[in-house]
């Protein structure tokens, strides 16, 4: 009984430890997914540029950090009496890079493992998408809610972000914000699932993205 005690307190202290190492940003709860915005005809159309946009993202555990980015491949903002009110993205996963490991074998061995079905199944889901189905104002900061759907699964989030116009063209930035991957069904590794892991296997089960689309008008 005290053995059982014991794994029980060192399994929680773990699950603790992991969780005060690693500061979330704008932590988006995952919830059902939503009607996607509707755009009307005589809305203005941006046309995302697929050579400077990118989600970027940043993964962690225990021992440290990767980050990189993957490329959006196409898309659009809708803008109605100068305001955004729509438009969705959709995000190349075969496009994923790892920009923080110098060494080219360790990289490509670590962008492999990404795409494989312990994380992103690439093979079986080429894309993701992000499609807006919201946008408000809140404290002064610009919210987008919108369904993110990877690996087949849509959930929908929320995020601050700031959206700029210049003539006829457009930037939209988000702030940092973080996802937690397991309601992706990306469970690799991940302390709610396995539980007797070293605390230095485990694997944050927040993943943190940053979504940045230059676009022009239609």
């Amino acid at each position: 009984m005290k053995n059982q005690i014991l794994k029980f307190a060192t399994i929680l202290f773990i699950g603790l430890t992991v969780v005060a190492c690693k500061e979330a940003k704008n932590k988006t709860e995952a919830t059902e997914a939503e009607e996607v915005a509707k755009v009307e005809e005589k809305a203005i159309k941006y046309m995302a540029d697929a050579e400077n946009s990118t989600l970027a993202w940043k993964g962690s555990k225990l021992t440290g950090t990767h980050n990189g980015t993957i490329k959006i491949s196409e898309g659009y903002l809708a803008f109605e009496n100068g305001q955004l009110n729509g438009g969705d993205f959709v995000i190349d996963m075969r496009t994923i890079k790892d920009l923080d490991i110098e060494d080219a074998e360790d990289n490509a061995d670590l962008v492999g493992h990404l795409s494989s079905a312990d994380f992103f199944d690439i093979e079986n889901n080429p894309t993701s998408l992000f499609a807006i189905t919201g946008v408000e104002e809140k404290e002064g900061k610009v919210i987008v809610k919108g369904n993110l759907t990877i690996k087949g699964i849509e959930k929908n989030i929320e995020f601050p972000a700031t959206v700029s116009v210049d003539g006829d063209a457009v930037t939209f930035k988000s702030e940092a914000f973080t996802i937690d991957r397991t309601d992706w069904d990306i469970k690799f590794k991940s302390g709610k699932f396995f539980q007797d892991l070293a605390k230095d296997k485990m694997i944050d089960d927040n993943i943190e993205f940053q979504i940045e689309v230059k676009a022009s008008k239609n």
